[in-house]
């Protein structure tokens, strides 16, 4: 009774983000009661594997008791506390040096925001009150690359490259131009690292050169394309590109809100990539997920300008929850956590994870299989010779996500037959062998859709 009355109410009032609305109404939710370790439980008391964990962010697994108290201890002593008016709490002060110490580089100011979305948005504000101050305000023009995600703000979501983001919405905006993915497995210059990378610089430089190197404000990147399809590039990629923004002396921003704390291994993927960025945007393992909690990292030299340029006047950008000490204290104990042993066992369980996922490339279904550390994409197709996507007809992102949930498995289906793997860093043995069994199972299921078979005859 209690779960349909959950359903009933959840189908009249709540709107779900990134939903068909009319099609949530017939569907109706899942309900989620309880989670431990890397399992989740519905209410009606389905157990699962949390494949995803969550949304990417759930780096350090369910139920950790120290998060628990960390925030009830700060919730006791104080639960709020302004960052304006030269304000501020304790956590916060802490988390901002504990964060700097550990940043790539000279990564030294750190702006807290709610996630990631507000991080992004909060970067393009920046980067043009940067160019302001340096008396070079024609540089107002930003490029992002072709399926990347930077969010779902007003602004940031116009430098996200997924369709769905867009319609409906007037989006891009003018002032946001986009490169190629550099998709290794659909790149037209082939699989080979060296070309791959030589046609990015190519598209950066000519997109540069085509809207003026002196309007170009920044250039935005993920060390591995999420939302697009856990894109891995080539090694060497990154720095490439963001050496290249550097010599034309346009701002390089690395959004690392789902590659950062642990997801690719080290702390942040820029330190594994040798680069160290402009500004950098995280969220998601930043407090587990626990708390909503992001962080915009900002270069010595970017915060001088600005400051400089604002002197005595205040810098007009500000959040009413930037800051929170109650997010602090959480994301202080998760930090703490990580470098307790949960990158450690991150690695050890995401080489599992992969060992895992390669041996699903025996199957008629799977066409590629890619990533690192905790972060993994299988591309399905149906001619694996022509690399033929799955057909529309078949709904991947829908059946194949209901197909893994019945089989006890939470993974992100995308829409053009990837699957997407994010699970908690603090998975056994035994959790990564059921998600590589009930994936299997699940392709076994997928095989036998109508839809799929027609397009493999």
């Amino acid at each position: 009774m209690l779960a349909n009355s959950l359903i009933e109410l959840d189908r009249a009032h709540l709107i779900h983000p990134v939903a068909s609305y009319r099609g949530h109404e017939r569907q109706g939710v899942r309900v989620l009661k309880s989670a431990f370790g890397a399992t989740v439980t519905e209410a009606n008391g389905h157990q699962l594997i949390d494949g995803f964990a969550g949304l990417w962010c759930v780096n350090a697994g369910y139920g950790h008791e120290s998060i628990v108290e960390a925030a009830a201890k700060q919730l006791r002593e104080l639960p709020y506390a302004t960052g304006y008016f030269d304000l501020g709490s304790e956590p916060a002060i802490r988390l901002a040096a504990e964060l700097a110490e550990r940043a790539p580089g000279d990564l030294n100011r750190v702006y807290f925001t709610l996630g990631g979305s507000d991080a992004v948005d909060s970067t393009i504000r920046f980067v043009r009150y940067y160019w302001n101050a340096k008396g070079e305000p024609q540089r107002d023009q930003f490029i992002s690359i072709q399926q990347g995600y930077h969010g779902s703000s007003t602004v940031g979501a116009g430098l996200t490259a997924l369709p769905a983001f867009h319609a409906g919405f007037g989006l891009p905006f003018d002032w946001q131009h986009k490169i190629p993915s550099p998709y290794p497995y659909r790149n037209p210059v082939g699989e080979d690292d060296v070309a791959i990378t030589a046609a990015s610089l190519a598209s950066l430089k000519a997109k540069i050169e085509e809207i003026g190197a002196d309007r170009v404000a920044a250039f935005y990147a993920e060390p591995i394309q999420g939302s697009g399809g856990v894109i891995v590039p080539p090694k060497g990629w990154i720095k490439a590109m963001r050496d290249l923004c550097k010599s034309y002396g346009i701002l390089f921003i690395a959004d690392e809100v789902i590659t950062g704390f642990g997801r690719t291994g080290p702390l942040f993927a820029c330190s594994d990539e040798d680069i160290v960025p402009d500004m950098m945007t995280v969220a998601k393992g930043l407090t587990s997920g626990y708390v909503p909690m992001g962080a915009v990292f900002m270069a010595d030299h970017v915060y001088d300008v600005i400051a400089d340029g604002a002197g005595d006047a205040a810098v007009g950008h500000g959040f009413t929850y930037s800051a929170h000490p109650v997010s602090a204290a959480v994301a202080l104990e998760v930090l703490k956590l990580y470098e307790g042993g949960l990158l450690e066992n991150g690695i050890k369980a995401g080489a599992r994870l992969l060992a895992g996922l390669e041996s699903l490339r025996d199957h008629p279904l799977v066409g590629d299989v890619r990533g690192r550390g905790m972060l993994y994409g299988v591309e399905l197709v149906t001619d694996r010779a022509k690399k033929t996507p799955l057909p529309a007809a078949s709904q991947p992102a829908r059946r194949i996500f209901d197909r893994a949930w019945s089989n006890g498995l939470v993974i992100r289906a995308f829409p053009q037959g990837v699957l997407g793997y994010a699970p908690p860093l603090c998975c056994t043995d035994s959790d990564i062998d059921a998600i590589v069994e009930r994936t299997r199972k699940t392709l076994d299921e997928t095989l036998q859709d109508p839809e799929i078979r027609q397009a493999m005859a």
